[in-house]
């Protein structure tokens, strides 16, 4: 199959697990028992001013009418209004998103560097006391919830220790007397660009708690994985031809049986990605960011379903678009691979 045939194919199907995803959600947000509209005029609304509001949200028509309103108006850009904050529910996840994503990709960026790096040195030193302990450490990491987690870690290095604030994305000092410019809405991101170093290494320090939290799972999940991908590699002929051709060790590691062994490592980083988009939610909450996550928690709670429509169509979305990507990389780098 051609890469463009199956791009075609693989986004035939993101249209149909989008829609699939929406009809199951915009169900289940209105069979919860809550009345929306009472909601949104607010705590002294008396009966005329509620049903007002039901009229102007829609809620007053047919499911299918509204699903169907619904659609249009998500196929021309508009996700809705949020009940809660009264904005566009697109630019409310336009403005939080970026904050997320700065905690996902430093979250990954340890993930990553640690659990690879960890799984190669365990493979290759199996069966000693190394390999034991990291495998602990692994299972630990994925057994762990999240909020235990980061309550953990804050009375050690907050109250205990001292070393590293508790909660939010600035000191208020620092952020008063070294206000950030917003460019990409990554605070540490747009510190560093704009040469704001002491925004810079405050905004580094409140998310090193955050992203290890959340870094916990993930970096379980792809250790063990790296692992078992390189003792399957380091298993197969080539690897033990190389290694009697008296190649060395680091050698045959790095470049012949983990570069063979990425291909599941890779899927599983793209999972674990998409992971991480959800494992904000906890740890936003406890951590007092503002990011995606606590948008969605908060939604959650105030019963905003046009806010938990999108934030779960946007979920949806990456999912499925990582997947995408990751197969590509893979067909990429590994010949054998085929896209079907």
């Amino acid at each position: 199959m051609s890469v463009r045939a199956y791009l075609v194919r693989r986004f035939a199907l993101l249209l149909l697990v989008l829609f699939g995803v929406s009809v199951i959600t915009f169900l289940l947000v209105r069979v919860v028992p809550s009345d929306p509209a009472a909601i949104y005029a607010g705590p002294r609304a008396r009966a005329p001013q509620i049903a007002e509001a039901r009229r102007v949200l829609g809620l007053d028509k047919p499911l299918y009418v509204q699903y169907g309103i619904y659609v249009s108006d998500l196929v021309q850009g508009d996700w809705g209004d949020s009940i809660r904050t009264r904005r566009p529910v697109l630019k409310d996840i336009l403005r939080v998103l970026p904050y997320s994503l700065e905690l996902i990709f430093f979250a990954l960026g340890i993930s990553i560097v640690v659990g690879v790096s960890l799984g190669a040195l365990t493979a290759h030193m199996k069966g000693r006391w190394i390999d034991h302990v990291t495998r602990v450490f692994a299972i630990g990491g994925v057994s762990l919830p999240a909020f235990w987690l980061a309550i953990i870690l804050q009375i050690i290095f907050f109250r205990a220790l001292g070393l590293l604030p508790v909660s939010g994305e600035l000191d208020i000092a620092v952020a008063q007397a070294h206000p950030v410019t917003t460019i990409t809405g990554m605070t540490a991101v747009d510190a560093l660009i704009t040469g704001n170093f002491v925004a810079f290494i405050d905004a580094m320090e409140h998310l090193i708690l955050p992203a290890l939290t959340l870094a916990a799972f993930s970096t379980g999940v792809i250790t063990r994985m790296t692992r078992s991908a390189m003792l399957e590699t380091m298993g197969q002929d080539h690897i033990r031809m190389a290694k009697a051709m008296g190649v060395p060790t680091g050698t045959v590691v790095r470049r012949y049986a983990l570069k063979n062994a990425m291909a599941p490592v890779l899927t599983v980083i793209g999972l674990e990605l998409a992971y991480l988009l959800v494992g904000t939610f906890f740890v936003e909450r406890i951590f007092a960011l503002p990011g995606l996550g606590t948008y969605a928690t908060t939604s959650m709670l105030s019963l905003d379903y046009p806010a938990i429509m999108g934030v779960t169509l946007l979920l949806a979305f990456v999912y499925v678009a990582v997947n995408l990507v990751i197969d590509l990389i893979i067909a990429k780098l590994d010949p054998r691979v085929v896209l079907s």
